[in-house]
């Protein structure tokens, strides 16, 4: 295998993706997590905002990790070896794909790296490789939570992908504002420390490893420890534009925010959660977070 090589045929993913879903279905690998959502319209952005309806089996999963832990003394790493019956594809010398367990959205993809790096470590060429093809092959909105305080809840590096039209995210109206300078823009809409640029489809993974250097610098965030990042922030990208946002804090009054909270997609635990977000408005719960401006 050589390093940058593509592994699967363009064109392909799509139907992979389709054939695990219904191998990791059928023999109980894949657990999607029911939700009830509601659009919660707050600051110009019509958020998407999911109720689990049923926490039983991912709590069980998190339990028995932690059992393991106490019992091996090393910490449980769900992606060395990653589980063969929700492998989807290889991508590279260095990612694989493989499908979300607990998934909430339908055909939720994780880009992993073969070997163990840590999530709170900067992305790379590699990363970008991995990400872009997927991505030309499924539209979608990919996310990376960096570190915990970003709501990573695994130490083993990986990206996320949606399937989603740009159309569907709901910050895109907000997108058309923003305000450009030397490539790299600010929304007026969003509150918070931030920073934005347009991506390409035909534009090479080191374009856009070098774009997303620019936008980490003028949110002062740096490597450090060998590529470690300074500070925890939050990363989506679409094939049009890429965002990142560094982070204060995990949660807000119990409610957890990762990656797609800053796209416009909050998930809560219960209904007392949910009033919360309509009370307190999902916009300020995403400044509390992260850092005002």
């Amino acid at each position: 295998m050589t390093q940058g090589k593509i592994l699967f045929s363009s064109g392909s993913l799509w139907e992979k993706i389709a054939q695990t879903t219904t191998h990791a279905l059928k023999c109980g690998a894949l657990k999607s997590i029911p939700t009830n959502l509601e659009i919660i319209e707050n600051e110009q952005v019509k958020f998407i905002v999911r109720i689990l309806a049923n926490l039983t089996q991912k709590q069980a999963a998190k339990e028995k990790q932690e059992r393991k832990k106490q019992e091996t003394g090393k910490e449980f790493n769900p992606f060395l070896p990653y589980e063969q019956d929700l492998f989807v594809t290889d991508i590279s010398q260095t990612h694989v794909c493989i499908l979300n367990k607990f998934n909430v959205v339908d055909h939720h993809l994780l880009i992993i790296t073969r070997a163990f790096e840590e999530q709170e470590s900067l992305l790379t060429l590699e990363d970008f490789q991995a990400m872009w093809a997927v991505l030309n092959d499924v539209n979608g909105l990919v996310f990376y939570n960096g570190g915990k305080l970003a709501g990573a809840s695994q130490r083993h590096k990986h990206l996320q992908l949606v399937p989603i039209h740009e159309y569907e995210i709901p910050i895109t109206p907000l997108l058309g504002k923003a305000k450009f300078k030397n490539g790299i823009a600010t929304i007026p809409g969003l509150p918070f420390l931030h920073a934005f640029t347009t991506l390409y489809p035909d534009e090479s993974p080191e374009m856009t490893l070098d774009k997303y250097y620019a936008l980490l610098e003028l949110v002062n965030i740096q490597a450090i420890d060998n590529q470690k990042q300074s500070g925890a922030y939050n990363f989506l990208a679409t094939r049009e534009w890429m965002l990142v946002v560094p982070r204060s804090q995990e949660e807000y009054e119990s409610i957890s925010v990762n990656s797609l909270g800053f796209a416009g997609c909050l998930l809560v635990k219960n209904s007392q959660q949910m009033q919360l977000v309509k009370n307190v408005g999902a916009m300020n719960i995403l400044k509390k977070v992260a850092f005002s401006v």
